[in-house]
């Protein structure tokens, strides 16, 4: 059986902590935001962030492949990219959790080892990289993997957040599918770190910056 890689890169039940990262839902309903308006975050989340982080995973994957490996540009412009700390705490959070996995398979690859050369820690989507490299995915497979990834966070975060028939996330994921597909694309158009989008959402970012100080919370974010 080939092609158990990307597949397991966009299984939400691989073992790195994405459980416990809502992609901006958990803030969003705190708002106010309902269960009807969830397509629509979805959407807005793709036209945004999700393109962003693929095409900073892209770009590690990119610098995975050369020697020597370096990812400090890449993480450079997607913390200049993330200007809320509890969004970029969040990545780091997750991304230790991609490390741990690119570690346990392939702890001596070179695009494995450059990640602890990284101060402060690797962001996600440059851990995400990295783990593609190891796992030898595509360009198109990460960049795929890492968008779906953002759908199926918020509509298993949906689960939980805004009870209602499980079978409406499969629905919101299915009719997201155009929007899901263009932004892998814009992500593999970019060639280089100066060129990745900065697709922040600000009313996610404001989301944010409040959810950190809430003390009754599911998600990191």
């Amino acid at each position: 059986m080939t092609g158990l890689a990307p597949l397991l890169l966009a299984d939400g039940r691989l073992p790195v902590g994405a459980y416990t990262y809502s992609a901006g839902l958990e803030p969003a309903v705190a708002a106010g935001l309902t269960r009807d308006r969830v397509p629509a975050l979805l959407r807005a989340r793709l036209n945004t962030a999700a393109v962003t982080e693929a095409a900073a995973a892209v770009l590690a994957l990119r610098a995975a492949e050369q020697d020597p490996v370096d990812y400090g540009p890449v993480q450079q412009a997607l913390a200049a990219r993330t200007p809320a700390a509890p969004l970029r705490e969040a990545s780091a959070t997750l991304g230790r959790g991609v490390h741990r996995l690119a570690r346990r398979l392939a702890p001596h690859h070179p695009a494995v080892t450059a990640l602890s050369a990284i101060r402060p820690r690797p962001l996600r989507p440059v851990t995400l990289g990295a783990l593609g490299a190891v796992m030898k995915v595509s360009e198109e497979e990460l960049a795929q993997a890492v968008v779906y990834d953002e759908l199926q966070t918020v509509a298993s975060a949906a689960l939980k957040l805004l009870p209602g028939d499980p079978l409406d996330t499969v629905a919101w994921i299915l009719a997201a599918e155009p929007h899901a597909t263009a932004a892998a694309a814009e992500a593999l158009a970019v060639r280089n770190p100066a060129e990745l989008p900065a697709r922040t959402p600000p009313l996610t970012e404001h989301w944010a910056l409040e959810h950190a100080l809430r003390e009754r919370r599911l998600f990191l974010a």
